[in-house]
């Protein structure tokens, strides 16, 4: 799928890009003939291609090759048209992580939301489409937070879904596909770096609302989602990952353990759902199964493909509060990841809470 492939990853310094790029440079659907990174953070670049440099001995010899030979960094801004059309000229394959992300962020900033989040997708669109660059897919990175969105971060990229959606109709030699999913654990401000930090420094473990759930993937399951998409999804299609789901408080429960630190309840955070939905009642009836995952239609019927056989496999809207993992489900749940507090290395520590 990716052999010979220049694939550009915008936000590609990020928490999922890192992890997207190590396993491009690993070559998983064949080695890429370029893998170009464009962020606008010259330090998060710099420590990124260190990390390369500093693991040489101990990092896989085909990664180390494919990091020399086929990674490129890029400082620019998906905000900016002019960058936007000097990384995508010559791409086969767009990836867009670049986001702004914090709920809280977005709600205090909106207006710089829109410009990354709704900006930068267009200005993917409008480059290959005024520019004919040959661009074979794209795939937006979207969130659970984009269904049926109460917060600023879901709202734009709700808009950015149907902006990738919809430029399927102008742009036919382009595919462009999207994935969505929800919490991705350990990711660069998610709760399981901040729940690590209280606990190393004794407490308390501050949580919004006890029954508060969350949708749960690792970064190698969202990467896997975008895999999927890229080999799987038809033009228009939004492929979500069936995952597992917990309360905030059995996350909390599973890291302190033993430990005697107490658990502070802080209130539910400007823009916050009690639960999260990552396939709505109205999606549902244009939502199929795809192996693992689901796969939304596009509303557009012009967008349509596949036989009209396909069964819709939802009765209602997927919601992280229909199948809750229980304490002891959590917990294993995070030792399959390594990620409660005693499995992660002290070097691991500190990337998580970066």
């Amino acid at each position: 799928m990716f052999k010979d492939k220049t694939v550009l990853v915008t936000g590609g310094t990020g928490s999922m890009g890192k992890k997207l790029v190590h396993r491009l440079l690993a070559g998983e659907l064949g080695t890429p003939k370029k893998v170009i990174v464009l962020s606008r953070d010259e330090a998060k670049q710099h420590d990124m291609r260190m990390s390369y440099l500093h693991k040489q001995v101990t990092t896989d010899e085909v990664i180390f090759n494919n990091f020399v030979n086929v990674l490129e960094f890029r400082i620019g801004d998906v905000r900016s048209y002019e960058d936007v059309c000097s990384a995508v000229k010559g791409a086969d394959i767009v990836v867009n992580a670049a986001a702004l992300k914090q709920v809280p962020t977005c709600e205090y900033f909106p207006t710089q939301a829109v410009l990354t989040n709704c900006l930068g997708a267009s200005n993917i669109v409008r480059a290959i489409q005024e520019q004919s660059y040959p661009v074979e897919t794209v795939v937006g990175i979207s969130t659970d937070k984009a269904c049926k969105p109460v917060n600023v971060m879901g709202m734009t990229k709700a808009v950015q879904e149907r902006i990738f959606v919809a430029a399927n109709i102008l742009n036919p030699n382009t595919r462009f596909i999207c994935v969505r999913y929800g919490n991705v654990l350990a990711s660069r401000g998610s709760v399981i770096p901040l729940f690590h930090d209280q606990i190393r420094n004794g407490g308390p473990v501050t949580i919004t609302a006890p029954e508060m759930t969350r949708f749960l993937l690792s970064l190698d399951d969202a990467v896997d989602t975008v895999f999927a998409a890229v080999t799987e999804a038809k033009r228009g299609e939004t492929y979500i990952p069936r995952a597992p789901s917990a309360t905030v408080i059995n996350l909390a429960r599973a890291l302190i353990g033993s430990r005697k630190i107490d658990v502070k309840m802080v209130g539910i955070r400007p823009g916050e759902k009690m639960h999260e939905i990552l396939i709505s009642e109205e999606e549902m009836h244009h939502c199929v199964r795809r192996g693992g995952y689901y796969a939304i239609q596009p509303m557009l019927p012009e967008l349509r493909q596949g036989p009209a056989s396909e069964p819709n496999a939802l009765a209602k809207e997927y919601s992280s509060g229909d199948e809750v993992l229980d304490l002891a489900g959590t917990a294993a749940l995070l030792k399959k990841h390594r990620l409660m507090i005693e499995d992660v290395e002290i070097g691991d520590r500190e990337e998580l809470l970066r």
